[in-house]
């Protein structure tokens, strides 16, 4: 039987292609109003990304599996899936080298202000010797502090320890030995770990439980020289608190890749903070990176509508069944 796949993101055309030969394919606009509802309720399965796919849009669907191409997965009701026996895969594996880059990118123009130091050499500012205030903070041998110690956490860990000298500390909901064991890191409790770090570095999904999971309280517990980094998901920090805190010297300064609102407002104070970097969401934004996510999104909806997915499964309790 020839599966019908509605796909609501742009694919690559090898990608596509591979598809389309093992399955009939549906390309939808998500744009467009209800297009996308319409399209679910005559297809066995969905793939796409930065979409939310919500209980209604699947009410009379025979849909039975949902391939998203990115490791997060907010834009899913992840109970109402497994109610309904419908699989949600995703990409974990194949974005979290160039994530963790991305976030010491963040890292690295936060504390040496690479960003801000930039724009004014292009002003026409540098017009002699540089002095004090140009000067950023140092980033070897400080002490890093990972909120979410995962794959992408690990691979940031690696690159702070083996790379800059970094002391690394986590907060995880286990203990991560294999970190603790190469990269010297060592698990503390949140409060701890936001006094005591140099740089605060968001690895955690978006769930109940970590929604601004970073909020005023928090920020002043942090030094006034630490950085705070989120490259994680924007709502895991409450953005009005930090900007807050920006304004106020509560803490030295923000590498942000994520925000509550996505296009991020014009007007946010955020960019007008000379103390912030921010980014448009581009954690996993390269070229080979993002043909490695759609590949892999599109074998994981091929393997979960032939019930051979062993892998990337968000919900596995519904194989359970």
């Amino acid at each position: 039987m020839t599966h019908k796949i509605v796909v609501y993101k742009t694919l690559p055309d090898d990608v596509a292609a591979w598809l389309g030969e093992r399955a009939e394919l549906v390309f939808v606009d998500p744009k467009t109003p209800g297009a996308l509802a319409a399209a679910l309720r005559d297809a066995d399965g969905a793939v796409g990304a930065s979409v939310a796919i919500t209980p209604a849009m699947l009410e009379g669907s025979r849909v039975r599996a949902l391939s998203t191409i990115s490791v997060g997965y907010d834009q899913f009701d992840v109970a109402d899936l497994t109610r309904r026996g419908i699989v949600l895969a995703h990409t974990p594996d194949v974005l979290t080298e160039s994530t963790a880059d991305t976030v010491f990118a963040l890292i690295l123009a936060s504390a040496r202000r690479v960003v801000e130091l930039a724009g004014w050499v292009k002003a026409g500012n540098w017009k002699g010797s540089i002095g004090p205030a140009q000067f950023g903070t140092d980033v070897q041998g400080k002490t890093l502090g990972i909120v979410g110690l995962g794959r992408i956490g690990g691979a940031v860990a690696r690159r702070a320890a083996l790379g800059f000298n970094m002391k690394v500390q986590y907060t995880n909901r286990s203990a991560n030995a294999q970190a603790e064991r190469d990269y010297g890191a060592r698990r503390v409790e949140l409060d701890e770990l936001l006094a005591t770090s140099d740089f605060v570095c968001l690895q955690v999904p978006l769930t109940d439980a970590t929604r601004h999971l970073i909020g005023a309280d928090e920020l002043r517990k942090m030094k006034r020289s630490a950085i705070l980094i989120n490259a994680s998901r924007g709502a895991t920090v409450d953005e009005q608190a930090l900007i807050a805190a920006l304004e106020a010297g509560t803490i030295h300064g923000a590498g942000l890749d994520v925000f509550e609102r996505e296009p991020m407002d014009p007007a946010s104070p955020l960019l007008n903070l000379p103390n912030v970097v921010a980014l448009p969401h581009i954690g996993s934004a390269t070229h080979e990176t993002r043909h490695a996510m759609a590949r892999c999104a599109a074998e994981n909806i091929v393997a979960a509508l032939a019930g051979t997915l062993d892998r990337n499964i968000v919900n596995r309790e519904v194989l359970a069944r």
